[in-house]
């Protein structure tokens, strides 16, 4: 990684951009505090989202890119092959973000919680207009029965104590009933609700997006960071080796004493434990990087870009604090949510308001044979009986007393929407401060990176001299450790500067809505590849992963594990 010695910090105190001028009093008059409108007057009592001011999300992936396709949402490996990894993909920052937006889960549920909301708003709309529905009762319909009377008081010549009849009917009944509510109170909010609803989802979907290209570029610099830890590493235990081999051999010239070994074996033994430290996190990186990316089971992303600043903040404090309130969908969230209150509030109290609807309802049935033949007649089948009946008119419904129900939820509803007024101040408070909270790390990550780059330089020119002093025989081994020792931590700490600045940097974008960022010009390198010290170029010898149980450290008699 370079080091990049053009950036100068600045004051903690203070912001890029020259401070507002002070407000002029009148002779003899208090300075007047400049009014601050209300969100209703800026944003509107119900706003829209805004999908103009986010750039839209990737739909589809690059030929370069298109095998990299996340695998089917459903999909569950069954066998070790399936996970193991064969490949190793390098990316860089915009192909992180262009697969994540393609293939993220997330940010898919979002976009289909957009379309349920868009459904539900449509169900809502259906309210205005008339409901059909067709119902039958016998389509068609066979009947048989069979009737058996005795009158046992019929007097007279003609009288018949008991009779027999029997009946056989093939017939269909169809049944068609319209409904209009021409006066619905509860319709109106109703619908409303719905769509404030629907703004919702919009700006949770813009949330989301936001949120998932700030947490693809941090998972980013994280892998870089790794990156640079395992090269640290390595560096670090090539330095290592090259001190314990000269103390070695001077210890066998019989120049020094075997404490100078020892300290150089430890100092060894520490960077290598830094550099399988660093290792597992790179691996944690990828990995990380990978499940965010939804990338194929046997794919694992790398950093294609080397850890280095990626550019300057433009806006000022105060520019930056008025731009996330205007951008952040998360305060318009809240507006919503006092409408959807409000709207609710009135569906409540619409519970006890006259409802009219006009219907109408259309019948018709047919139906052949005959009921209440005697038995010992036959039945014609031929001989039917038709139907047609038609009524319209209008039904009033009118909830005259529930007790207080309705009038309860109203006054529920709207001490909801006082609520809601509350978290929109709570909300505003900490967004200025998420905003200021990011401003005043950046402005420290950029002090931090140019003391720690001039750290990293005195180091390394500090743990030259060590290993000439050394080699000359007029120091011991501790100052070369010591100075090694303090080139690895300038090292990580350079790093984690940039690092830090970086996802600093990523918030700001985030928290604020803007993209106002001047980006670094790439340093220019040579076309010739530097000369190298052959005498540190040593190569690092893997090392046996051994159990633990034969790793642990002993009682100098063998006989049983160190004690603190």
């Amino acid at each position: 990684m370079a080091l990049v010695p053009g950036f100068q910090g600045v004051s903690l105190a203070q912001d890029t951009a020259p401070a507002a001028a002070p407000l002029k009093a009148a002779p003899g008059r208090p300075a007047q505090p400049v009014p601050i409108p209300l969100a209703p007057e800026v944003k509107g009592n119900r706003p829209k989202s805004d999908p103009t001011v986010l750039p839209p999300a990737a739909t589809e992936l690059e030929p370069g890119l298109r095998p990299l396709a996340s695998p089917p949402s459903l999909a569950l490996p069954t066998r070790p092959a399936q996970v193991k990894i064969q490949q190793l993909r390098p990316l860089g920052l915009r192909e992180v973000e262009t697969l994540a937006e393609t293939n993220n889960p997330s940010l898919k549920a979002v976009a289909s919680r957009v379309d349920q909301a868009r459904s539900t708003l449509r169900a809502q709309i259906s309210a205005w207009y008339p409901s059909i529905n067709l119902s039958t009762g016998a389509f068609p319909a066979l009947t048989n029965n069979y009737r058996f009377s005795y009158d046992a008081d019929a007097t007279g010549p003609f009288a018949t104590p008991e009779s027999r009849t029997k009946g056989q009917t093939l017939g269909a009944n169809m049944n068609i009933g319209i409904n209009w509510d021409l006066i619905n109170p509860q319709r109106v909010p109703q619908i409303s609700a719905a769509r404030d609803q629907f703004e919702q989802a919009q700006n949770q979907y813009l949330i989301a997006l936001r949120d998932l290209r700030l947490q693809a570029a941090q998972n980013y610099f994280n892998l870089q960071l790794a990156d640079e830890g395992v090269r640290i590493g390595q560096e670090s235990v090539r330095a290592s080796l090259v001190s314990l081999k000269d103390a070695r051999a001077r210890f066998q010239a019989g120049v020094s004493t075997k404490l100078e070994v020892l300290q150089a074996e430890t100092q060894l033994a520490r960077d290598q434990q830094l550099l399988t430290n660093s290792l597992a996190e790179q691996s944690v990186a990828r990995r990380a990087l990978a499940s965010l990316l939804d990338l194929p089971q046997d794919v694992t992303p790398t950093a294609k870009e080397p850890a280095r600043v990626v550019g300057t903040w433009m806006p000022s404090l105060q520019e930056s604090i008025v731009a996330a309130y205007a951008f952040r969908e998360e305060l318009d969230q809240v507006i919503l949510q006092i409408s959807i209150a409000n709207s609710n509030a009135n569906a409540a109290i619409g519970a006890v308001q006259p409802f009219l609807s006009i219907v109408n309802n259309f019948g018709w049935d047919r139906s052949n044979g005959r009921n209440g033949v005697p038995v010992d007649l036959p039945i014609n089948m031929g001989s039917y009986t038709y139907g047609v009946d038609n009524s319209i008119g209008l039904n009033l419904s009118w909830n005259l007393f529930d007790g207080g129900r309705a009038a309860a939820r109203y006054r529920q509803q709207k001490q909801a929407a006082e609520e809601q007024r509350f978290n929109f101040a709570e909300r505003r408070d900490q967004i200025r401060l998420e905003v200021e909270t990011s401003f005043y790390l950046l402005l420290q990550n950029n002090r931090d990176i140019t003391t720690t780059s001039r750290s990293v330089i005195s180091s390394r020119e500090a743990l030259r001299l060590a290993r000439l002093r050394f080699q000359a025989g007029v120091t011991t081994q501790r100052e070369v450790v010591d100075s090694q020792r303090d080139l690895t931590q300038a090292e990580v700490s350079y790093a984690r500067a940039v690092t830090d600045y970086n996802r600093r940097l990523a918030e700001l974008r985030r928290r604020t809505g803007l993209d106002q960022v001047a980006f670094c010009q790439p340093p220019t390198l040579p076309s010739s590849k530097p000369a190298t010290d052959l005498t540190t170029q040593i190569p690092i010898e893997p090392q046996p992963l051994l159990p633990a149980c034969q790793s642990e450290v002993r009682t100098p008699d063998g006989r049983g594990p160190l004690s603190p």
